[in-house]
């Protein structure tokens, strides 16, 4: 039998695979990428009594591998909060899917394991910008203020991580981080104990200054458009800085196009905090789209189609 876990390479994935294998540490092969690397299943080849674990990747941009693998004899569990689409039914399927716009992977596997790691859901939740589920989580904890915004900082360094064209643009590959997470029960002894944390860090902020100076392209009231160079610090940032400006104006929209080296752009779409609808709808429109109601992308928006997606964009949100 073969053990193979398949996951998002950003703060959510990672952090539901550390509650998962610190509830049942296994031996397995690790199956990940950048976080916009979600065809994932597309790499497993699996058969009778192999059992798969996919973690914060969609079904509906899976479907035609989930499909062969379960036709291959492999068990299968699934966990994830992105559009599913229709959801098979196979006896050696288990699916746990909730797209509400209030949860993550990471608190579905925490709900799943009785809140047994939940300090590691408060961080997935933070690096997935679920900025008020976290808090509730972490209300089990009993922390003091500075412990939990640790928690909230290593949620985002985390997911900032995960951004990039390739694990090229990375600091860490999403397997590699895993395996240093893996060792640690206790996320603030992580942030103690390992340089990683001090690494993220300052990669971040030194990126994120970069952010800051830039200007929208266009701005009202109710949307936000940013174009971002072909450099990777801004591929790096393009979502956790979405992340930020959707905090910092919960009432609007934004969109961020980052241009990829080879043409084209990169887009980060997040939806207006205060009613987190429409991102996923607005992307799966796009061939290379996907996402959740509050935050949604497009791996690849050719040149020709951006006055399209801007014109949809501003009809959603406007």
């Amino acid at each position: 039998m073969v053990n193979i876990d398949v996951f998002n390479g950003d703060a959510d994935g990672i952090c539901a695979l550390q509650q998962l294998r610190l509830h049942k540490p296994l031996e397995s092969t690790l199956v990940t990428g950048v976080k916009r690397d979600i065809n994932l299943l597309k790499r497993v080849s699996a058969g009778a009594g192999d059992r798969i674990t996919v973690l914060d990747v969609s079904l509906d941009k899976n479907r035609d591998d989930l499909r062969r693998l379960l036709n291959a004899g492999a068990e299968i569990h699934y966990f994830d909060h992105h559009y599913a689409g229709d959801i098979p039914i196979h006896p050696q399927l288990t699916a746990m899917i909730d797209t509400s716009p209030a949860t993550c992977t990471s608190l579905l596997v925490n709900n799943t394991l009785q809140q047994r790691f939940c300090a590691w859901a408060v961080v997935g939740a933070f690096g997935d910008n679920f900025d008020t589920s976290a808090r509730e989580a972490a209300t089990a904890l009993d922390l003091d203020e500075q412990p939990l915004e640790q928690l909230r900082q290593l949620g985002i360094y985390l997911n900032y991580n995960g951004y990039g064209a390739t694990t090229g643009d990375l600091h860490f590959p999403p397997d590699q981080l895993f395996r240093s997470l893996h060792p640690y029960t206790d996320p603030l002894a992580f942030i103690e104990e390992s340089k990683i944390f001090a690494r993220l860090k300052q990669g971040y902020e030194e990126d994120m200054a970069k952010g800051h100076l830039l200007r929208p392209e266009a701005e009202t009231a109710q949307y936000a458009i940013y174009l971002l160079p072909a450099e990777p610090w801004a591929r790096r940032i393009s979502g956790v800085l979405g992340n930020h400006l959707a905090r910092e104006a919960p009432q609007r929209a934004h969109a961020l196009l980052t241009r990829l080296p080879d043409g084209g752009y990169v887009v980060s779409v997040r939806a207006p905090l205060a009613i987190k609808e429409g991102a996923d709808e607005l992307c799966r429109q796009f061939s290379t789209g996907g996402g959740r109601k509050a935050a949604a992308g497009i791996n690849h928006l050719p040149e020709q189609q951006v006055d399209l997606f801007i014109i949809k964009f501003k009809g959603i949100y406007s």
